[in-house]
């Protein structure tokens, strides 16, 4: 609009990394204001993100301590515009542009120390034809800014040790934490732990998740926690009050990058509410194999160049909120038949394969700017031949990826120039905990590439024996400030930076609860639910009529009550037969002679479970072969479970056991969604050929 003969632009700038809505930390002690040494501008950190995206932005102020550590400020300070004409600046460092051409510079000032930034509004020359004017941040230049180099610098070998060590308090003494412990704040400071992962059992409703994370930010001493969480979605869903989104294989079924963007999106912006600051997802491991254990559901699915699509697109809205996000698990977990969780699986391909399809996704992932990288517990003899003795049964076995100096710093660092931040899967998972010593582990891990050692066995122990690898030389100083530079310059450009102020936490949760599970991320759950449906198969039996009085039978084990009251949302006319069993009793065979129609939902996780002979797939049998009527199958979980009844009338796959997923099958059942999903995976069939093809959807 005009105003005054000037154009007034009236429009919201997104930092595009995204300080979060608070900087972690406590109030500073006031006898610690002796050892400040600057006051410094954020946006002038080399790794502070100054992407712009309108007119108006609100810039930080650091105080940098002399031993190193540095906080976010945000009383005392006055701020100033040089060149008002160009950019005013407010009390609390809100800049914003006026449209006037030019340049001008921003100070800030506590009486002691000073900065000061550039701020540009000048034509943008990438762009042909008249030129759009756009605001830009010339930051400043010296060493004053290197704050990563000021700390390590400062650090003792202890706190830089502690920055790579990530345990879990998922419980103490049998309790499951949900709050925190007088303990666990002793260990986070005697440790100088860099992150704590959570798991489910300790973010239970987004009051509490919201105080326990501030409350695990107030006990670091110096530097930000990487509060960390596994929120995938699908089936590895953490949070118990988030919105429950879709999984990857649902999403890849949906062949759309804009759902994925907007279910990371969600996640995203849940997360950064409730003060987690980096995420365990996506998973960009490719799965072709579907005899897969652990991965299965939690993959795009078997294409990798799909896998490469909606995992970039997937951490373009994590990052928005500015959630780190991670890939997982390099090189690639996709081909395997063993859940590393149990065993140490294999994955026999040479380099070439595995560029053409394992690694595809990460180098993908690499390109987007991906914040971090997981790693893999599997063993690639074609990458890494080494030997090592078993502490299990002393056999001989080949090293796993995540100990493997070939694998982590000559494939990923140097051969696909990853410069990002390494974590470990979980370090107590029996592929390394069954072979290696707790402090072994770690040490390889460390010297092998990894910048973070996730979930430690006895945190007591393992800092011991890394300290002392240290001191004697087996780990190299080098080695730990690398990974230390590395994880810092993460917390920098997410934010992750210790306030002397912070949000009040009554004031967080209120936030919190507004965002966490809304209206606007359920709607984003529920199209995501129903673009995944696919229709397999159909002999021109759906949809059903929703209105007449047909009678519905709904049959299976697990999960089955959540899909029987999906159907009955919509046909009133149904009963649930809810067994474990192989065969029908007497009373339900007649249930189900009588019945016009039967929908049997099965629940698979592995092979045995898919297989012929286990007691589901045996009942799915039985009723197909007891009743004239159609019998419509549903994969709860796995789009592979019709592998086990082929001759199934119709077919549906879900991909997962969430409420929306339910509803959006029972929709699809009745005609209320017309299904346009289609196989992320290939179907195989009993005798080696394929039952379905990648692609297979089927709709109205």
């Amino acid at each position: 609009m005009r105003m005054a003969g000037k154009w007034v632009f009236i429009l919201t700038l997104t930092l595009g990394m995204m300080l979060p809505s608070w900087l972690m930390g406590t109030k500073v002690e006031a006898a610690e204001e002796d050892g400040l040494s600057d006051l410094i501008i954020f946006e002038n950190v080399p790794q502070a993100d100054e992407t712009m995206e309108g007119n108006e932005f609100t810039l930080s102020a650091l105080n940098v301590y002399e031993d190193g550590h540095f906080t976010k400020v945000n009383e005392g300070l006055v701020w100033k515009s040089e060149n008002s004409n160009v950019a005013t600046v407010e009390d609390d460092g809100t800049v914003t542009f006026t449209g006037q051409p030019g340049r001008a510079w921003v100070t800030v000032s506590n009486g002691d120390f000073e900065d000061r930034i550039a701020l540009d509004f000048k034509p943008d020359r990438s762009t042909k034809g008249k030129p759009n004017f756009k605001p830009t941040i010339k930051k400043q230049d010296g060493d004053r800014y290197d704050l990563v180099q000021h700390a390590l610098t400062n650090m003792t070998m202890e706190e830089k040790v502690g920055q790579m060590l990530m345990p879990d308090f998922r419980k103490w003494e049998g309790e499951n934490v949900t709050e925190m412990l007088p303990e666990i704040e002793e260990m986070v400071q005697k440790y100088h732990l860099g992150g704590v992962i959570l798991f489910r059992e300790n973010v239970v409703t987004t009051e509490q998740t919201a105080k326990l994370v501030f409350d695990y930010q107030a006990a670091s001493e110096k530097y930000g926690l990487l509060m960390t969480i596994d929120q995938e979605g699908g089936i590895v869903t953490r949070l118990q009050s988030g919105t429950d989104m879709p999984g990857n294989m649902a999403l890849g079924a949906t062949r759309s990058e804009e759902i994925a963007e907007n279910v990371g999106s969600v996640i995203g912006a849940e997360l950064e509410s409730l003060g987690i600051n980096m995420n365990f997802a996506p998973v960009m491991d490719v799965n072709n194999n579907p005899d897969n254990p652990v991965i299965g559901v939690r993959s795009f699915g078997e294409n990798p160049e799909l896998v490469g699509k909606m995992g970039v697109a997937y951490t373009k809205g994590l990052q928005q909120h500015g959630v780190a996000a991670t890939a997982k698990h390099f090189p690639g977990h996709g081909d395997t038949a063993t859940d590393s969780h149990l065993g140490l699986p294999e994955v026999p391909y040479d380099l070439e394969r595995l560029k053409e399809v394992e690694l595809y996704p990460f180098q993908q992932a690499m390109g987007a700017g991906i914040d971090a990288i997981m790693t893999a517990h599997i063993t690639f003899p074609k990458i890494d031949d080494t030997k090592v003795i078993s502490q299990k049964d002393g056999t001989e076995i080949a090293l796993p990826a995540t100990l493997s100096k070939k694998v982590l710093t000559g494939l990923m660092r140097e051969e696909m120039n990853y410069d990002g931040v390494v974590v470990t899967d979980a370090l107590n998972m029996k592929a390394i905990a069954d072979h290696f010593g707790p402090v072994d582990a770690v040490i390889r891990a460390i010297n092998a590439g990894t910048d973070i050692a996730l979930m430690p066995v006895g945190l007591e122990e393992v800092a011991a024996g890394v300290y002392e690898a240290v001191e004697s030389g087996e780990i190299p100083m080098a080695t730990i400030e690398d990974s230390v530079e590395r994880i810092l310059t993460l917390k920098l450009n997410r934010g992750i930076i210790k306030e002397e102020t912070p949000q009040p936490i009554d004031e967080k949760i209120a936030e919190a609860e507004k965002v966490v599970g809304s209206e606007a991320h359920k709607a984003v759950e529920k199209e995501a639910a129903e673009r995944s449906i696919t229709l397999v198969k159909n002999d021109g039996v759906l949809p059903l009529d929703a209105s007449g009085d047909e009678q519905v039978v709904v049959i299976g084990d697990r999960f089955i009550g959540d899909l029987a009251d999906a159907v009955s949302a919509h046909h009133s006319n149904t009963t649930l037969i809810s067994t474990d069993k192989s065969e029908l009793t007497a009373e339900q065979k007649q249930t189900v002679a009588e019945a016009d129609k039967v929908i049997f939902g099965t629940y698979t996780y592995n092979v045995y479970s898919r297989s012929a002979n286990h007691p589901q797939m045996q009942l799915m049998q039985d009723v197909m072969e007891s009743t004239d009527t159609e019998v419509i199958g549903v994969g709860i979980r796995n789009p592979y479970d019709v592998m086990a009844y082929p001759g199934v009338d119709a077919y549906i796959a879900q991909y997962g056991f969430r409420d929306a997923s339910f509803e959006a099958t029972a929709a699809t059942i009745f005609g209320a969604n017309n299904p346009t999903g289609q196989l992320p995976v290939t179907i195989p069939g009993t005798d080696g050929g394929v039952l379905f093809e990648y692609g297979t959807g089927l709709s109205y």
